[in-house]
C-alpha cells in the first residue's frame, strides 16, 4: 500500500485516478516537420498591400542611402518595422520571429534581413539624418489616402500624449515622469494621423501649437482643407485664434480659467443658464487682449464636487470652450466637441497601444523620433489597408480584431511545377482571394503616384 502524505491509499484507488488524469490530457502528441509553415500568413497580405502601395520605393527615395554598395537600403529596415508592429510586436526584438518565419518571408520574398541590433543603428542614423525624410513619407502616403476620398473638408483634433520612458536622456514630464511628449494630429473622420511631432518630454503641451497646426494644414493634399480644429486648453491661445479666423476655420477649444475667463462666467446671469445632462450650460462673448475678433464662450457648470483642484465658484464647477462655430445653440457645440474623445484621445490609445508606441526602444531622442514617425506611417497603412479588408463595413476595426481574424491564420508554403503556393483553410480562401484582387487593382490605379512636394 503506498502512502501520500500519510495518507494510506489501496493500489486501486491509485490507478483510478491516474486512468482519470490520464483522460483530461490533450492526446496530442509533438513532433517536428520540415514542411514550411507560417503563423502568419494574414500578414502576407498586409504584406501585399504594402507593396501595392509602392512603399519601399518611397522610403528609398525618401530616405539616406546607405553609406557603402554593401549596406543595407532603408526600405529593408522599415518593411520589416512595420510588418512587425502590424504582427503585433511591441520592441526590436521581436523583428527576430519574422527573421525566423521562414515560410512568411518566402510568400513575401523577403531574403536576408538586417538584425534587430542592426535595425537600432539604423534609427539612430536615420534619427540623425533623415527624420524630415520619414515626415516626407507619412506626408506622402496620408496624401495618398485622402487624395480619393469624396470629401473636400476635415476636422482635425491634436493633442499632446504621455510616452514613459526609463531612459537617462528622457526627461520628465509634467505628470513627473521620464518620458516624451508627442504631439499628434487625426483627422476625425477618417482616423488617418495627418501630423505628428516627437518632442521631449519637459516641453510644454501648450508649445508650438499654432506652428503645428500649420504644419497640419500643409500635409493635406491639394483639393483638400482643414477646415475645423478642436483641441485641449493648451491651445487656448489668440493666436491660433486669430490663425482660424483668417483661414476661415471653425474651432472649439477648452478655455484657460485664467482671471478673465473666471469674471466672465462671473457675468453670466443666472436666468441665462439651463439645464444640460447633469448640471446647466450658459454661453456668453469674451475677448482676448490679442484676439482680432471676440468669441463664443460656451460653459458648462455642475455641482461642485470634493476636488481641492477644481475649478469652482459658488458651489459650482466650471469647465468653458471658446468657440466661433455659428448658428447652433451651446449644447450643439459642447456635443460637437466633445467628440473629440473618440475622435483623438481614443485613437492616440490606438496608436500608443496597437502598435507598441507606448514603449521606445533606443536611448537616445532622435532614434525614438524616427521609430515613432514609423509608428505612425504603420498605424496610417493599417487605415489603408482595412479600407481594401473590409470596405466601410470594417471601417472600425481595431487592429487586435484584425490580428486575431487575419493576420493569426495559419498557412502552408508549397512549391509545386515551379509555382509557389500559400494553402490556408477552406474558410478565409474567399476572403483571401478578394483582398489580393483589391490588392492588385489598387497597383494599377497608380500604388507610385505620391504627391511628395
Amino acid at each position: 500500500m503506498k502512502r501520500i502524505r500519510g495518507i494510506s491509499r489501496p493500489p486501486l484507488f491509485t490507478h483510478l485516478v491516474n486512468a482519470m488524469l490520464a483522460q483530461t490530457i490533450l492526446p496530442f502528441k509533438l513532433a517536428a516537420t520540415d514542411e514550411s509553415l507560417t503563423a502568419h500568413a494574414g500578414l502576407a497580405l498586409f504584406g501585399e498591400y504594402y507593396a501595392a502601395m509602392g512603399i519601399d520605393h518611397l522610403v528609398n527615395h525618401e530616405l539616406p542611402k546607405p553609406g557603402s554598395a554593401a549596406g543595407y537600403d532603408p526600405s529593408a529596415f522599415v518593411a520589416p518595422v512595420i510588418l512587425t508592429l502590424h504582427g503585433g510586436g511591441r520592441t526590436l526584438e521581436d523583428v527576430r520571429a519574422l527573421r525566423n518565419d521562414a515560410g512568411l518571408l518566402t510568400v513575401l520574398r523577403m531574403g536576408e534581413m538586417p538584425s534587430s541590433d542592426a535595425t537600432g543603428d539604423w534609427l539612430r542614423r536615420v534619427g540623425d539624418r533623415g527624420l524630415d525624410g520619414l515626415r516626407r513619407v507619412n506626408r506622402a502616403v496620408a496624401r495618398r489616402l485622402i487624395r480619393h476620398e469624396e470629401r473636400a473638408e476635415y476636422t482635425l483634433d491634436i493633442d499632446a500624449t504621455q510616452i514613459v520612458a526609463e531612459k537617462r536622456e528622457a526627461q520628465w514630464t509634467y505628470k513627473g515622469e521620464r518620458g516624451y511628449m508627442p504631439m499628434v494630429g487625426h483627422l476625425a473622420e477618417n482616423g488617418l494621423v495627418i501630423g505628428h511631432e516627437f518632442r521631449e518630454g519637459n516641453a510644454a503641451p501648450a508649445s508650438r501649437n499654432l506652428e503645428f497646426l500649420q504644419s497640419c494644414a500643409a500635409n493635406m493634399p491639394q483639393g483638400k482643407r482643414i477646415a475645423a480644429v478642436r483641441a485641449d486648453s493648451a491651445a487656448y491661445q489668440a493666436s491660433i485664434f486669430n490663425w482660424c479666423e483668417e483661414t476661415g476655420t471653425f474651432f472649439a477649444i477648452g478655455a484657460d480659467q485664467d482671471a478673465a475667463v473666471k469674471a466672465a462666467i462671473r457675468a453670466i446671469p443666472e436666468r441665462a443658464w439651463t439645464p444640460h445632462q447633469d448640471g446647466h450650460v450658459a454661453e456668453t462673448v469674451h475677448t482676448m487682449n490679442a484676439t482680432h475678433t471676440a468669441f463664443r464662450l460656451i460653459v458648462i457648470r455642475r455641482p461642485q464636487q470634493e476636488d481641492l483642484f477644481a475649478e469652482t465658484q459658488g458651489g459650482w464647477r466650471y469647465h468653458a470652450i471658446a468657440s466661433n462655430r455659428p448658428d447652433e445653440t451651446a449644447a450643439k457645440t459642447l456635443h460637437w466637441y466633445s467628440r473629440r474623445g473618440d475622435a483623438s484621445e481614443n485613437r492616440i490609445k490606438d496608436l500608443k497601444i496597437g502598435f507598441g508606441m507606448e514603449y521606445m526602444p533606443c536611448g537616445g531622442f532622435a532614434a525614438n523620433a524616427a521609430f515613432f514617425a514609423l509608428g505612425v506611417l504603420a498605424h496610417n497603412l493599417f487605415i489603408g489597408f482595412r479600407r481594401v479588408v473590409s470596405g466601410n463595413d470594417g471601417a472600425s476595426q481595431q487592429v487586435q480584431t484584425v490580428r486575431w481574424r487575419l493576420y493569426q491564420t495559419t498557412g502552408k508554403v508549397v512549391r509545386h511545377s515551379r509555382q509557389l503556393f500559400l494553402k490556408v483553410s477552406c474558410a478565409v480562401l474567399d476572403l483571401f482571394t478578394t483582398i489580393r484582387e483589391r490588392c492588385a487593382e489598387l497597383r494599377q490605379k497608380g500604388g507610385y503616384a505620391y504627391e511628395t512636394s
